[in-house]
């Protein structure tokens, strides 16, 4: 009993880590998120934050998932609306936390490397992101609203590299609408209307 009260204790405490990161870096931006800075917030030291995760990289990963795990609780909560204005949704909230945004394309590059604690995830989220993309795209042109020379695959991974992209060089340039340059590509392709964005 001893040990399952150890074992969930320490689960409260990794989520209460992430949650207050997540805060921390949105208010304070990508120079908050020192494990200094971010073991303050906890009220831990910096030894004691990384007691729960096994290094700096993989606490970095780990504040990542939890973004997109938040992400997908509103996903969920809103399943009546057009899946693409959710993910634009999405993308419009990222230009609102760019400590988080910067946080996402720093590891993201550096997760290149397969050594890298947080190559896995990013693999596995990317191959998540297409398999999402492609499947939207297939079920629409079976329903007609897709023209049927749309090649779902091939958009899956430019959908997907678009929005990383993107934030890249929203970063350098926060006057880009990251949001309406997707809307755009879509339209223009002929799965994505006017009518589409303003009746979701």
């Amino acid at each position: 009993m001893v040990q399952r009260g150890s074992y969930a204790k320490g689960i409260a405490k990794r989520e209460e880590i992430l949650a207050t990161a997540l805060e921390v870096i949105a208010r304070e931006g990508y120079r908050g998120a020192s494990v200094k800075e971010l073991s303050d917030a906890v009220g831990l030291s910096p030894a004691g934050v990384l007691h729960y995760f096994d290094s700096k990289d993989e606490l970095f990963t780990e504040i990542l998932r939890k973004r997109d795990d938040l992400d997908a609780e509103t996903f969920h909560a809103e399943s009546d609306t057009d899946l693409f204005q959710l993910f634009l949704q999405v993308i419009r909230h990222n230009a609102e936390v760019p400590g988080l945004v910067e946080l996402y394309t720093r590891l993201n590059a550096e997760a290149s490397s397969p050594g890298h604690p947080a190559h896995r995830f990013f693999a596995e989220r990317r191959a998540y992101m297409h398999t999402l993309f492609s499947g939207i795209f297939e079920e629409g042109k079976r329903a007609g609203r897709y023209p049927e020379s749309l090649d779902s695959y091939s958009l899956g991974i430019i959908l997907t590299a678009l929005a990383d992209g993107l934030q890249t060089l929203w970063l350098q340039d926060p006057t880009i609408d990251m949001a309406a340059e997707i809307e755009r590509l879509l339209t223009s392709l002929g799965i994505f209307s006017h009518e589409r964005s303003t009746s979701a």
